[in-house]
């Protein structure tokens, strides 16, 4: 187990990382309107949650369902979250870790990017359980993306997080996030918790990894270290 706590990387280039904020209520007023809006979490999981069986046409929801094209809930199950523990716990990320990945790609950038993070996370676990009858939701494609991105742009950061059964400990982001990529890779590959979409983390994390140095304005990875050692110096 891995929960980032806090940074401290100050913002370079933005003075609001208004997207990151509007993803963080999104995703909140979603999860308010799930579970006591007029429709009810199994109708409204159903109609926006993503099915591999329905996207493939395996098996057919009854009349009235999904709520929105089969390809569109690709997009729509990341903002849908199972449980409140579901939800804080990937806000808790993109919190930590969206801001400053923001300020280094941009406002509709980094928007663009998380989408099709999450979306690319979403198609990973369809491809992986195309018989799958589960509903996958959650942002955690999208935020695997970011926390991709944020290793590449910030790797020697230190961050504060839980570790295991709640260790505080700051580690330099390469080990924090690498410790949590070993973590979802096993769990992915030798059997986690079956109701987590294990391939959508890591189909977001590649597709993040492999977006960043295109998505970053004037990326340069000499100039990410010397951002990431100033950081870190006495001041």
């Amino acid at each position: 187990m891995f929960l980032p706590l806090h940074d401290g990387v100050p913002l370079r280039h933005l003075k609001t990382p208004v997207v990151t904020r509007s993803l963080l209520v999104a995703c909140t007023v979603a999860y308010l309107l799930t579970f006591y809006g007029p429709i009810g979490p199994d109708a409204t999981v159903a109609g926006f949650g993503m099915i591999p069986a329905v996207l493939f046409g395996i098996e057919v929801l009854p009349p009235g369902f999904p709520f929105v094209p089969e390809s569109l809930t690709l997009t729509t199950n990341i903002f849908l979250h199972g449980s409140l523990l579901h939800l804080i716990g990937n806000m808790l990320f993109l919190w930590v870790f969206g801001d400053n990945v923001e300020d280094a790609m941009g406002h509709l950038r980094f928007l663009v990017f998380f989408l099709v993070c999450g979306t690319a996370a979403s198609l990973t676990h369809a491809f992986i359980e195309p018989d799958s009858h589960r509903p996958l939701i959650g942002a955690s494609g999208g935020v695997s993306g970011v926390v991709a991105a944020y290793l590449i742009l910030y790797p020697r950061v230190r961050i504060w997080g839980l570790f295991l059964k709640g260790i505080p400990l700051r580690l330099p982001a390469y080990w924090a996030i690498g410790f949590w990529f070993v973590l979802q890779f096993l769990a992915a590959f030798l059997g986690g918790d079956d109701s987590v979409g294990w391939f959508a983390h890591l189909g977001g994390f590649v597709v993040g990894a492999a977006l960043t140095p295109f998505m970053r304005h004037r990326y340069d990875p000499v100039l990410a270290r010397v951002e990431a050692q100033e950081l870190q110096a006495p001041r």
